[in-house]
């Protein structure tokens, strides 16, 4: 929570306006920054420097951390942006349920709650009941709260300018309903709208230690997608739909049909739905992916020689995609995961087989952890960057600034 050692002055609440650019710098940092970076990288004059560090620190925005790089004489503190400053508003919708959770700037789980919902209800009331839990989660928490953003992850192609989904999706006559308006209006906050795949992979590319510039995250689970980090950047498109490698289509004599409508996707022949059509012609009990991995741990032979067929078939997806991207890391993830190896080893050589050796020399491909909050936490990340990103800041400091007049 927010704590100020005393109350600002008009002029240190006018001068915040002004303090855009370094708030932005300090927040892209990351681990941290030392004056010297911070000037190096603001252009601004050493009395300026301190004259707007001195407000954002007095508005509790910014902090020194606790570690320190030499200067060649004392050591220097790191400057940060502090993780109490305010709060985050994240969502994660499920097909029977969404995730709500408020996390700090850092951003770290303060507290969360699981709420039901029905999809066919409409994505109005899903808002309302969204709306509703975020109250409860907000009022559970000591003291007011400044709303940095909100950050929405959603199982369906999102076009993110417009906060709005698209097309095929389990969000049935969810299409072109103004999620992100609704939001903005609701907490007068900037609102981050992604594919819960895309969150995903800003998740798992934060959590490397490594953080390579070029990493594909893919989720297999009752359907499958893919997440792009280019040049250390999530890649969208124009329109929020790369990624979608799961209508790659393969034309083949007894292509099946996708759920999509079209012949021959990867999906139709690798997706957990399509793994349990196969396992149900074959006369075993199968809804969905995790009753196809529940008979993989059980060691049923009909069961793993129809995941090791889709993880032949995810190598010849993914052999396309690492030609094009080149990607240094590729994670698995989603229910089929479980499986491991069962899933990865077939990947892996059907990957090497139809690549280049220059494309798969520093190729590595293994299997997500799974973490449930995940997505919640990429929608953090992504709010967080919307509202500090160089359009954001400015906005962000005024907001900040008639919250902490209106205290």
């Amino acid at each position: 929570m927010l704590s100020l050692a005393a109350p600002l002055s008009d002029t240190s609440l006018a001068s915040l306006t002004a303090c855009g650019s370094v708030l932005r710098t300090v927040a892209a940092a990351g681990e941290g920054i030392s004056r010297a970076a911070l000037a190096e990288a603001t252009n601004l004059s050493r009395m300026t420097l301190a004259q707007r560090l001195s407000a954002l620190q007095a508005a509790g925005l910014v902090r020194e951390e606790g570690s320190a790089v030499p200067s060649g004489g004392r050591p220097t503190r790191l400057l940060g942006l502090d993780p109490g400053a305010g709060v985050l508003l994240t969502a994660d919708m499920g097909e029977t349920h969404m995730r709500l959770a408020v996390t700090d700037l850092a951003p770290a789980v303060l507290i969360q709650e699981l709420v039901p919902f029905s999809i066919a209800d409409g994505p109005e009331a899903a808002m309302e009941r969204l709306a509703m839990g975020f109250g409860r989660l907000l009022a559970d928490l000591d003291g007011r709260r400044f709303v940095a953003a909100v950050g929405l992850s959603l199982p369906a192609p999102v076009d993110h300018r417009l906060g709005r989904v698209y097309g095929p999706s389990i969000l049935t006559g969810w299409d072109d309903f103004p999620l992100g308006d609704w939001l903005r209006e609701r907490y007068d906050a900037p609102v981050a709208a992604e594919n819960d795949v895309n969150l995903l992979a800003i998740f798992e590319h934060r959590r490397l230690p490594e953080r390579p510039d070029d990493f594909l995250f893919v989720k297999m689970g009752t359907g499958i997608g893919s997440g792009i980090v280019a040049n250390g950047r999530l890649q969208r498109g124009a329109r929020g739909a790369s990624g979608d490698i799961g209508h790659m289509q393969f034309l083949e004599p007894g292509a099946p049909l996708c759920r999509c409508g079209k012949i021959g996707c990867f999906e139709a022949r690798a997706a957990g739905w399509a793994l349990a059509r196969d396992l149900r012609a074959q006369g075993l009990e199968a809804r969905d992916a995790r009753d196809v991995i529940a008979h993989v741990e059980a060691g049923r032979p009909e069961a793993l020689a129809l995941v090791r067929a889709a993880g032949a078939a995810a190598g010849e997806a993914l052999g396309h995609v690492v030609a094009v991207l080149n990607p240094e890391r590729i994670v698995i993830g989603g229910t089929l995961a479980r499986a491991g190896e069962v899933l990865l080893r077939p990947i892996r050589e059907t990957v090497a087989r139809r690549c280049l050796p220059l494309a798969v020399r520093d190729l590595t491909i293994t299997a997500a952890l799974p973490v449930p909050e995940a997505s919640l936490i990429g929608a953090a990340h992504c709010a967080r960057e919307l509202a500090l990103s160089s359009a954001g800041a400015d906005p962000f400091l005024a907001r900040y600034r008639q919250w902490l007049e209106a205290a």
